[in-house]
């Protein structure tokens, strides 16, 4: 899906006949996803229902549907490759998710991020309804500078977790409401919460003041991004901080205040490429608008974040 395309689209195995509903679902689900393997435990009359939103950067599908067994062989990883992670949230009834020697048993209040990298297999029982959200590779591990392994178990009733699953809920709520750059905006707030997660950012003994430091930078460097001379030690004298407690506050996230502006800037250029009103500004233009020293600094920078270079990404937005 080219950048710049917001869609929303329903499925339904109510519109085929009850004994050709497997077969539909196996198609349907496959072109969401990856390859994988189905078990459906009674095929004749299967039911599930979809409703995916959908950019060149994210995808969210809320469905429901009957007992199926979902599973991704290292054959299939080999013959597909796909390194991009999906976060699970139940919204209703049990899932039980196996990866790398690890087990979830998820129900509502609790969630997943596995990745489509490597083997898993993926059992949900009867009626149950669910989100699972696409994130790209990159948004997960640059972010943590490594390679994330299955984060099980995310406590989804309190402190960032419980918001994850109001933003989740309201992105899908809203869908008919959103462009392009919203809801790619909203996605990026959401995986930064999960990222928190998976560093345990949301622990009773983590240190309160640090958690507040790096909440604090988080929406300073948000809204300063396309300042030029932003660094860490403007923000420390900004915010009345040492530097140390910046540095220290973001180690806990996995990340320092220089990869966090270039992250945040980077998405402010990503989101005006794919913005028809910042069409007439060149990439000498949004690169100083958006607090990079030069085009070739911010074409390199772009093209390591997003694998494309700001043209192309343009281009396909087009």
């Amino acid at each position: 899906m080219p950048a710049g395309s917001y869609t929303v689209e329903s499925q339904t195995t109510g519109d085929v006949e009850p004994h050709e509903r497997a077969d539909f679902w196996s198609e349907h689900i496959g072109a969401y996803h990856s390859r994988m393997g189905f078990r459906y435990t009674r095929p004749d009359g299967f039911h599930g229902e979809t409703i995916r939103q959908l950019t060149g950067a994210y995808q969210l599908v809320r469905y429901s549907s009957d007992e199926v067994e979902y599973s991704r062989t290292p054959r299939q990883v080999r013959h597909d490759p796909d390194e991009d992670y999906r976060l699970l949230l139940p919204v209703r009834g049990e899932i039980v998710l196996r990866q790398d020697g690890q087990e979830a048993r998820l129900t509502p209040g609790t969630g997943a991020l596995v990745t489509f990298g490597a083997p898993f297999l993926c059992h949900q029982g009867a009626d149950v309804e669910a989100f699972i959200l696409t994130i790209p590779a990159c948004e997960v591990d640059g972010p943590l500078n490594r390679k994330s392994p299955v984060a099980t178990g995310f406590d989804l009733t309190r402190g960032l977790g419980r918001i994850v699953h109001s933003m989740l809920n309201n992105l899908h709520e809203e869908r008919d409401h959103l462009t392009d750059p919203q809801f790619n905006a909203v996605s990026d707030r959401i995986v930064e919460l999960v990222c928190m997660l998976t560093v345990g950012d949301d622990r009773p003994d983590a240190p309160g003041h640090l958690g507040e430091v790096e909440a604090m930078v988080r929406r300073y460097v948000r809204e300063h991004a396309s300042d030029a001379g932003l660094t860490g030690t403007s923000m420390a004298h900004a915010l009345g901080w040492s530097l140390r407690q910046i540095q220290l506050a973001l180690q806990r996230a996995g990340t320092t205040p220089r990869d966090l502006i270039r992250e945040e800037r980077l998405r402010l250029v990503r989101d005006r490429l794919q913005c028809a009103e910042c069409e007439h500004m060149t990439i000498t233009d949004l690169a100083h608008a958006s607090g990079f020293s030069s085009a070739s600094t911010l074409s390199t920078a772009f093209r390591q974040r997003y694998g494309v270079s700001p043209r192309e990404m343009r281009y396909r937005s087009r």
